[in-house]
């Protein structure tokens, strides 16, 4: 895939990227450098490969699930305009 003058117009003025006549090529070049990477990233198998969050192995660090704060929800809702049950009420905005 290759960008042409066209292209790179477009793409500025899609990201509101004022760009002049005078670097309209130099874009054009750069762009078609980082596709032409990209297109060689497809080349390489990685069928053997597993998908990893880091190049260093971790294990993310949890925490106990346990309720650590509440038990006031008459608090909560006791400015609400309208509330029944602890919950609080909205109008119905579809019909």
């Amino acid at each position: 895939m290759s960008v042409d003058a066209d292209t790179v117009r477009r793409i500025g003025r899609l990201a509101r990227i004022r760009i002049t006549e005078e670097e309209v090529a130099a874009y054009e070049g750069e762009l078609n450098a980082i596709l032409g990477f990209v297109e060689q990233l497809g080349e390489v198998d990685v069928s053997g490969v597993e998908p990893m969050t880091s190049v260093t192995p971790m294990q993310l660090r949890r925490r106990e699930d346990k309720v650590t704060d509440g038990g006031y929800a008459e608090k909560i809702v006791a400015n609400a305009p309208i509330s029944e049950d602890n919950f609080f009420m909205v109008p119905k905005v579809v019909e």
